[in-house]
């Protein structure tokens, strides 16, 4: 089968999509468009929490801002790899704030952003390539947050810019 089939198989046993067909996640936008509309509302919310703790020990984040015309010239294992170093930065960071926050609404809000980040850290973990697997280990740009608005507004970029573009590119090649 082809490599987007695959991703697609092994993201929806991650995420809860009951009525969502493999190939819909990569041929049907609006399921991307799903995703992004929830990142937003997430970091809408999670602003809306009141008396919303910093952070005593900030978390590290990915800088996920990118170059589209760059972008385009790197191979889909490349950014495949990328999107990984930055999911496992960001959940790591998400870990790290759910330990400190014990705010409800805060607490509750990155309880919610663990759930698909995790899921799509994991998706892309999973997916076979021809090349070497994925391993643990890899250094992103990176900046320290002690604002947990921070870590939602990352989540959103990534999955607003990268995570976009490659499933557009995942589209392309499959659909």
């Amino acid at each position: 089968s082809s490599p987007a089939l695959l991703l697609l198989t092994s993201f929806l046993l991650h995420i809860k999509e009951g009525h969502s067909s493999p190939t819909r996640l990569v041929c049907d936008n609006r399921l991307i468009q799903k995703y992004i509309r929830e990142a937003k509302d997430m970091e809408k919310k999670v602003s809306q929490c009141q008396a919303l703790p910093t952070l005593s020990s900030p978390v590290v984040l990915p800088l996920v801002d990118f170059n589209l015309q760059q972008w385009k010239t790197k191979s889909d294992e490349t950014k495949r790899r990328e999107i990984l170093c930055e999911l496992a930065l960001l959940v790591a960071a998400v870990t790290g704030a759910q330990e400190q926050v014990n705010q409800e609404c805060g607490a509750r809000q990155l309880s919610q952003l663990y759930g698909p980040a995790n899921s799509f850290l994991r998706l892309l973990q999973t997916f076979g390539w021809e090349e070497r697997p994925w391993e643990p280990g890899c250094s992103p740009r990176s900046m320290e947050q002690s604002h947990v608005a921070g870590i939602f507004l990352t989540y959103r970029q990534l999955v607003q810019g990268k995570l976009r573009f490659f499933f557009d590119k995942l589209a392309k090649d499959s659909c």
